[in-house]
C-alpha cells in the first residue's frame, strides 16, 4: 500500500473515531437504550427519564483510581438524591472488568442503585462517554442539562450543584465541565 493510500485511510478512520466519540450536547435528547442490569433488571432510559425527576448516568470503572475516590460519593448521592426522584445508574464500559468483578465491587461499597456492565461500550458510545467517572445528567423529559466531572480536585461538587439546580428549576452552571480520570477502553 502506498504512503498516500496509507495516510488518506489513516484520516477517515481518524474521523470516524472522533466523530463516534463527539459527547452529547447539553439540550440534546437522551438516546434511548435498554440493558439488563448486574441484578438481571431491565434498564430502560426513556422509561427512567418518564418516571423520575432526573437520572443520573455515571460512567464508573472498578481499576480506575480517580473513579474509585468517588465511590462513596456515589453511593451516598444516589441515596440522598434518589429521596428527591433522582435515578443514579453506573456503566461499567468494555471488557477489562468482569460483571462478577463489578458486582463484588458494588457490594464492597454499598452502591445500591442500578449498574450495568456495557462490554461493547454501546452505552459510551451513543453518550460519547470516554473517561471514569463521567456523569450525564437528564431531566424527566430526557434532556441532557449536565455533562461531565462528578466533583474538581479543588472539591467542587460539580454533580451535586447541578442536581440541585436542576430539581429546583434553576439553570445549571456550568452546564459542562471537564471529566478527568481514565479512558475507557473500546472493544
Amino acid at each position: 500500500m502506498s504512503q498516500r493510500l496509507r495516510l488518506s485511510c489513516a484520516a477517515v478512520l481518524l474521523v470516524h473515531v472522533s466523530a463516534t466519540l463527539h459527547a452529547l450536547d447539553i439540550g440534546a435528547p437522551a438516546p434511548d437504550f435498554a440493558m439488563t442490569t448486574l441484578d438481571g433488571r431491565r434498564f430502560s432510559m426513556a422509561e427512567a427519564a418518564k418516571t423520575h425527576s432526573a437520572v443520573a448516568v455515571v460512567f464508573m470503572s472498578t481499576i480506575c483510581p480517580y473513579s474509585n475516590y468517588y465511590d462513596d460519593l456515589y453511593r451516598d448521592m444516589a441515596a440522598e438524591f434518589g429521596k428527591k426522584g433522582v435515578l443514579f445508574v453506573g456503566v461499567n464500559s468494555g471488557t477489562l472488568e468482569t460483571a462478577a468483578e463489578v458486582k463484588a465491587h458494588a457490594a464492597e461499597h454499598g452502591q445500591t442503585f442500578d449498574i450495568i456492565k456495557d462490554p461493547q461500550s454501546r452505552i459510551a458510545d451513543l453518550l460519547g462517554a470516554q473517561r471514569t467517572p463521567e456523569v450525564f445528567l437528564f431531566d424527566q423529559t430526557g434532556t441532557l442539562r449536565y455533562h461531565g466531572r462528578v466533583a474538581s480536585k479543588v472539591a467542587s461538587p460539580d454533580l451535586k450543584l447541578a442536581i440541585d439546580a436542576l430539581l429546583e428549576g434553576r439553570v445549571i452552571r456550568p452546564a459542562e465541565t471537564k471529566a478527568f480520570g481514565c479512558a475507557i477502553a473500546r472493544h
